[in-house]
């Protein structure tokens, strides 16, 4: 197993090419030698199922592997029931259709903290996964897997600790490391090789090898303010980070075979490559 390297979202060169549909994606990514497209649902799951099946046709086609990112609203940390509910039905809505894109990874924010503290939050988010995960299974989609994502700002839930205790709650659920976001969170913590090793030796000692090697991540350059993120920025920034460098010779060095899509802001595809050859500069997929 080699890692796999693709975008977030169709990259602003997609369109200037003078694409308009994302069932060309997968192809357009294959021929930039990527193999991984994350369809973005933050606004809600809009896809319908003849569209998603023309994009899963193109992406088996060109070894594209796919993965959602379901709606940016779900709260997992709620306490109030019709919010939990409606986060559930979200997370179907995405499941069903990571199924037609010929997928099984969804992306699912952690929460925010509202007034709770956050030992409260994360109880009341364990509750609403675990409902998720049952709906799941009762629904037919028990082969999804749920991606729960570290989160960027200091006051949502998802810091590497907390979404690490959700994911413990079932061996199908994988983490949804966001590099730039735990660098944004601890106001550019993530320097030295160490920083990074840290993150890796936590989801190996709380989830387990298997876990640790196939991880999904999302990767960017974010800018932030003392609250944490403040926005997705591209590899050209030299100022917030953080940088792949390390990520990448830890995948190596260690043998691990996570999903990356990049997030940068309208160059997902272009950092996607970038990241890819460093990852094979430094002996990967051998």
């Amino acid at each position: 197993m080699k890692a796999k390297f693709g975008a977030a979202g169709n990259s602003d060169s997609f369109y200037a090419e003078g694409h308009k549909a994302s069932e060309e994606m997968p192809k357009w990514l294959k021929e930039r030698g990527l193999d991984a497209y994350e369809y973005q649902c933050g606004n809600g799951v809009r896809c319908g199922e003849a569209t998603a099946k023309k994009i899963a046709l193109q992406a088996e086609e060109n070894g594209i592997v796919m993965s959602v990112h379901s709606p940016y609203y779900i709260n997992l940390a709620t306490p109030e029931e019709e919010k939990r509910v409606g986060s559930i039905n979200y997370i179907l809505q995405s499941a069903q259709l990571v199924k037609f894109l010929g997928g099984d990874r969804v992306v699912v924010h952690s929460g925010a903290l509202g007034k709770m503290e956050r030992p409260e939050a994360l109880e009341f988010a364990k509750k609403t996964v675990k409902l998720a995960r049952e709906a799941l299974v009762s629904e037919g989609y028990e082969n999804v897997r749920l991606c729960i994502e570290t989160m960027g700002k200091i006051n949502q839930l998802g810091n590497l600790e907390e979404v690490i205790e959700l994911c413990k709650l079932d061996e199908s659920f994988l983490p949804c490391i966001d590099f730039g976001h735990l660098n944004a969170r601890t106001l550019g913590g993530l320097k030295t090789k160490a920083d990074f090793e840290e993150i890796f030796d936590a989801i190996k000692n709380g989830l387990g090898a298997e876990r640790e090697k196939s991880f999904h991540s999302h990767f960017s350059k974010i800018e932030y303010t003392k609250g944490g993120e403040k926005k997705h920025l591209t590899f050209e920034d030299t100022v917030f980070g953080p940088d792949f460098d390390y990520v990448a010779e830890i995948l190596v060095e260690r043998n691990l075979a996570p999903t990356v899509i990049s997030e940068s802001a309208g160059t997902q595809a272009e950092d996607a490559a970038i990241m890819k050859a460093m990852y094979l500069k430094n002996g990967g997929g051998k």
